[in-house]
């Protein structure tokens, strides 16, 4: 199963004293996390590096906070979002041209023949992927997308996919920009995916997300109009080790708090913990059974195991989603 991720993520292609107190001490910040260990950790941390003459004060360009997306940001179950929108573009296209039908990808998909699809190290999703994500402009895959998001729902859920956000953690995003804190989406996904509602949905500027990416090269189309188009070839894979590769070469600044999820955020907390000065490393550990998903180490999707241990071992804060979280997704308990 981590050669199937990793495989896919190649075409995929974050009690104060009122005296010298910040200005967030006297409201609540957020109002949908349970007070405890986790939220007192983010208040403790974010209060003592904005603490102007403190032995732990950091400069506002210093203040770099990078969250992974699936699994941290927004929902990761029964599979990956992207993954999903590729299954259901495949659908569409088949819809439009019906002798597709009998080929493959279409053909597992619309059975949907999971087995099929991932035999051979998951070849029929990687045709899926190749089919749905290469091949065309990259404003005209923007367009895809949103239009996806305008119009799928979640299987079981039965919400737009850009309403499956963890409302705590929107509370988090906008928390930390007020206090200086420049945020960043460090992420498996594929780049120009999570660039189509980062910032209408997290508030996050598509320059601020970090993601793996296919190669795409410019080119003058039949009208002599400048485009951007993209090839069937992976570029850069954001996960596992590639994460603090990819905050070197796209942030340039090592972060000082990092959120994930899963194993394949795990060396991303380990460099943003590794750092000097002070440092928050957190990790969301899905164990809401009724109002999300309780999994972890055994999870094809999102495992959470050797993170976990490490996690526990450093004292990083573990963030338990059914203890820590009053809300989970917008406008719901």
């Amino acid at each position: 199963m981590a050669m199937l991720r990793r495989t896919v993520l190649a075409l995929l292609a974050a009690g104060l004293s009122s005296l010298g107190a910040p200005a967030f001490a006297q409201t609540e910040p957020l109002p949908s996390w349970n007070d405890g260990k986790a939220k007192q950790a983010i208040l403790d941390f974010v209060g003592k590096v904005t603490q102007e003459g403190g032995p732990d004060f950091v400069p506002p360009e210093r203040r770099i906070a990078t969250f992974d997306n699936d699994g941290t940001l927004w929902a990761e179950q029964p599979v990956y979002f992207q993954l999903q929108f590729a299954l259901d573009e495949i659908r569409r296209l088949a819809a439009e041209k019906p002798e597709l039908k009998g080929k493959e990808p279409y053909r597992s998909v619309l059975a949907r023949d999971l087995k099929a699809l991932s035999a051979d190290h998951g070849k029929g999703l990687l045709q899926a992927m190749m089919t749905t994500h290469t091949g065309m402009t990259t404003d005209a895959f923007a367009n895809i997308v949103g239009n996806w998001l305008d119009t799928a729902r979640h299987p079981t859920k039965q919400r737009r996919y850009d309403e499956m956000v963890y409302q705590p953690q929107v509370e988090l995003l906008r928390f930390l920009r007020s206090q200086g804190f420049k945020t960043f989406i460090v992420s498996g996904g594929g780049v120009e995916f999570m660039r189509v509602f980062a910032e209408k949905t997290y508030g996050i500027p598509p320059e601020q997300v970090v993601g793996s990416s296919g190669v795409v090269t410019y080119r003058l189309d039949a009208s002599g109009r400048p485009d951007l188009f993209k090839q069937a070839k992976a570029e850069f894979i954001d996960d596992g080790p590639g994460k603090p590769v990819g905050i070197n070469r796209f942030i340039g600044r090592r972060p000082i708090l990092a959120f994930g999820n899963s194993d394949g955020d795990l060396q991303m907390l380990q460099y943003t913990a590794a750092g000097n000065g002070p440092r928050l490393a957190l990790i969301v550990h899905h164990t809401d059974a009724e109002r999300e998903w309780a999994y972890d180490r055994n999870s094809p999707i999102g495992k959470l195991d050797k993170a976990l241990d490490e996690g526990r071992a450093k004292g990083w804060t573990i963030v338990d989603m059914k203890a820590d979280w009053k809300t989970v997704f917008p406008g719901k308990p």
